[in-house]
Formats: C-alpha cells, structure tokens, sequence
C-alpha cells in the first residue's frame, strides 16, 4: 500500500506507521499452534479489545489475520464469554517471572464480546473465507447471549450497562471500599450505562444480520437488524446530552466529589460515530463539541481519553493523577477515531489538520506513545499504571492510518475483498493537486488503486481493482457547481447531498476492471 502526492506528511504516514506495528508484532505457540498477533501498547499480550481496533490498519500488512480470532473463539468459555487477552509471558515484572499461558478476563467490562465479532469482520473482509465466518457463527451467537442474558444487559432499558470505570477501561470505581483497582463485581459496585458499550454492540449487531443474510437466513438477519435498530434508539434517548453521550448514566446514584461528572467527554464519543451508532445530528454536535474544547484546552492536543480528569487516585492507584492515563491523558486513538468522524461529517479540513499534527507528533522523534500528559511529556513505565510504555504505540497509530485510508484517501470497503468499495477522496479539501494510491489486502492481494487529478474545471480519477460495484461521494468545493459526470466515458446520473457545510456528488455503478471518472467543475458566478 502507498501514497504518492509530493507532501511528505501524507507520503510517508503509512510507512511511519507501519513501522510502528511491525514492532509490536507478537509470535506465541500455545499447544502447538502458531499464533501472529500484535501486542498491546503498554503490556506483552494480545488483548481483543487493542487487537480488534489495530486491524484495521493490520488487515492491509498482515498476511495472518485469523489466528488470534481462531484462538480466543477455541478458548471462548462454555457459558459464552470471551477472554480479554492471553499471553506466554511474565507480565508484572520483576515479581512475576513464570512464563505461563495466561487467559484473562476483567469482569467489569462488558464490551469484550462485541470487540471478538468486530475483529472477526474485519479477517472476513480482508481474506474473503466465507467458512471461517460460518464456523464461528455459534460463537459469536454464545458470545451475545452472555452478555445479554446475564447482569449486563438491561433489557427492560434495553442497554447495556456495566460498573463505573473510566470509559472503556477495566477497573471500576470503589468508593474507597477496596485496596487497589477494582476488576470485580461485588456488592458494592456501582451499575450505570456506558454509550461505548451500546455503541460497539449496535455494530456488532449490524456485522450479524449482514452475515445472516449472506449465508439465507433472513429471519435471523432481520432479528439482529431489528436488535441494532432499537439498541440505537435506546442508547441515543438515554445518553446523549445534546452535545456528546454522557460518560456515565448511572443505575447506582453515586456522587463523585471534584469533578463535573455532566461536563466529562469521553474518547468512545467519536468511535460512536465511526461505528455509525451516532446519527448525523449527535455525530455533528459531538465533532463541534471537540472542536470548542481544542479552542479552549491548555492540553497540547484535545485527543482526551476524558475530559474534565477525575480527582487523583480516586480509582484506588495514586498514578492516576489527572492528565495521566485514562484519566485526560492525551491519546492519538482519540484523535484518529475523531479523524475519521471529521473527514466522513462534513469537518474535512479539522480531519486533516488532526492527520498533520499527529504526523508532526511522530516525525519529530520517531516514536509513538498510548498517552502522552497534557503538556506533551509522554507516558512512562514510572508514571502508568501497567509493565510497560512502548514508544510503538499501534494502537493509536493504527487509528489515524484507519481515518487517512477510509476518511482522506477515501477507499472504504463496505462487503469484503474490496467488490463493494465507496471512493470518496478528500484531496481536493488538502490542497492535493495529483495523488497516485493503492490500497491493497495482503492476505488475498485484493486491492484498489487510483491515480487523481484535480485542475480548476476538472477532477479526474483513474481506477482500478478488486471492485464489482463502487459508490463514489465527491466532494465539490463551496465555490463550485459540479456538471457533466462521465464514467467510463458515458454520461452519468447523479444527486447532490450536503452534511453539515459540505457538498458532495453522489453516483453509483456495477463495473469491473478499469474506470475513468470525470467530473467537470465550474465557478459559480
């Protein structure tokens, strides 16, 4: 995969990147089997939940992507539930020196099963084996049952809910009640919903009812469907606040002094919108919530994994200071889910400002970290509550690659191995002039290439690919008024649409092989 455009910050983004995740490859051999997975930022383990989200930079690199679902389907519990991460190797250093094979699983979180179906999606996608899916089909209905026929789901409500922890995080508060973080569920635990919960089962629910129907089974497509459809209705009633989700709706009243809990926005606001939970209208308050607060932070960037942070230590670990960590440390997984929504919302030019700062991040010293503290200093094994604080941070790193593929370069696939692909190139909002692209899937070598152009009356795109159907969304600058489209030669239909201050041109065609694409563009006068 490249990009070639003569500008150094969108050229050499991906090979930066790249180079990032080839360091936290991690091999394992548990009973025999060969395992390729990638390590989590801040531990030498592969945890669904960074894994599921790093694939979608992975999938184009990576010629292995079903080992690790195979293995946490292969050790998925009789009950349904599904580990957070395993590992070979000593974690808790220099205490822990046994080089056991570990399987893990923190109780309080509720989002481990739907992040399992997402990174199976994305295997499907990029391998196209259409059996692997079809074997793991009873897992993931084992997995789903779990949570929602168990203390995790409302279905009076019908939300997902789970203890007080910090956004998507694995330790809940306490009140004081216990020694250290709190991983269990007890007596004393505080319940309440989590929107990034509810968000990443809404489109789990969606990748179930897509493979139902792929397989012919319409009655439990349209069961997953109807499910989808109401969980979002539920979630949207309930936690959005008119500006963003609410952190924390509670179950259990519970006041946490020294903070306004109301004011907290929380990094899985923007994975909402990416996981298409969020409707245009929450998606456009929520980007223009983000953008209000970068007006007004002190923070070197306003990629918050909360923020305002909870009072210090009150999570029972003094590391947890404010603007550490989960508690309003600075995370680039922020900005690159923000990214994307930007780039897809109509915020072209907020996207892409967020895809240059973060390339000016990582440019000046070759690192990347998970956090960083609000003045910019990164995070360190003295100052983060785990083993480790790699400056090959992939989970981050593989956010922003995900919204400069799908959300700059515009090559988004929406079934498998790019035959349905919407191309919606944002260079002519960068000031990008020429770009020549491919962006392919190792594993199957499924790719699409294109070469674009852009003069004062014309935008031209050069084709071709795995595709056998592309929508096209292109964008026409406020200035303009778009005329003729040919495709192929031959004039085209299409309709204009606008989100929020931007216009697009909307078309559709089934066709293979190479595609020209012209549109003509005049000035309004």
């Amino acid at each position: 995969m490249y990009v070639r455009t003569g500008i150094p910050a969108f050229d050499e983004l991906i090979p930066r990147i790249n180079r990032f995740l080839e360091q936290d490859l991690l091999e394992l051999s548990i009973d025999g089997e060969r395992i390729r997975g990638y390590r989590s930022p801040d531990a030498r383990s592969v945890w669904i939940r960074n894994y599921s989200d790093m694939m979608r930079a992975i999938r184009y690199t990576e010629s292995d992507l079903m080992s690790v679902v195979k293995h946490f389907a292969d050790n998925q519990a009789r009950n349904g539930r599904i580990f957070d991460y395993f590992t070979t190797f000593p974690e808790k250093l220099p205490c822990e020196k046994e080089n056991w094979t570990k399987y893990v699983r923190t109780p309080v979180e509720a989002d481990t099963e739907f992040r399992f179906i997402k990174a199976a999606w994305l295997a499907w996608q990029a391998t196209g084996n259409d059996s692997f899916i079809r074997n793991l089909l009873p897992s993931f209905e084992r997995a789903l049952s779990y949570v929602m026929d168990g203390r995790y789901f409302d279905k009076d409500k019908y939300l997902f809910r789970r203890p007080y922890t910090i956004d998507t995080w694995d330790f809940a508060y306490h009140a004081g009640k216990h020694d250290w973080l709190q991983f269990q569920i007890d007596d004393d635990t505080f319940w309440g919903y989590f929107h990034g919960d509810n968000s990443g089962y809404y489109e789990a629910f969606h990748f179930m009812s897509y493979w139902y129907s792929m397989f012919g089974d319409k009655v439990r497509s349209a069961l997953w469907r109807d499910r989808a459809l109401r969980l979002r209705k539920s979630l949207n009633s309930t936690c959005f606040n008119g500006s963003f989700y609410t952190h924390f709706v509670k179950q259990t009243p519970v006041t946490i002094e020294g903070v306004d809990e109301s004011a907290q926005l929380s990094l899985s606001n923007a994975a909402a919108i990416n996981r298409g939970a969020a409707s245009p209208r929450i998606a456009t308050a929520i980007i223009n919530e983000y953008m209000r607060r970068r007006e007004t932070t002190q923070a070197f960037a306003e990629w918050f994994s909360i923020d305002p942070p909870f009072p210090a230590g009150i999570f029972g670990d003094y590391k947890l200071s404010k603007g550490a960590y989960c508690n309003g440390g600075i995370m680039p997984l922020t900005g690159g889910e923000l990214a994307r929504a930007a780039l897809e919302y109509g915020f072209e030019h907020y996207g892409i400002d967020i895809l240059m700062r973060y390339y000016d991040l990582i440019s000046h010293n070759g690192e990347t970290y998970l956090w960083y503290f609000p003045d910019g200093k990164p995070s360190t094994v003295e100052t983060s509550t785990s083993p480790d604080a790699r400056p090959t941070d992939g989970w981050g790193s593989s956010a922003m690659l995900y919204a400069f593929v799908e959300g700059l370069i515009g090559i988004q696939d929406k079934d498998k191995l790019f035959r349905r692909v919407r191309i919606c190139p944002k260079w002519i909002v960068a000031g990008v002039e020429k770009a020549e692209v491919k962006i392919d899937y190792k594993n199957s070598g499924a790719y699409v290439k294109y070469l674009y152009s852009q003069t004062a009356d014309k935008l031209t795109l050069k084709l071709t690919g795995s595709y056998d159907y592309i929508q096209f969304s292109l964008p026409v600058p406020a200035n303009y008024v778009a005329g003729d489209l040919l495709i192929g030669g031959k004039k085209k239909k299409y309709i204009m649409a606008t989100i929020n201050q931007s216009n697009y041109l909307i078309a559709d065609i089934d066709i293979t092989g190479e595609c020209e694409v012209v549109l003509s563009l005049r000035k309004k006068s």
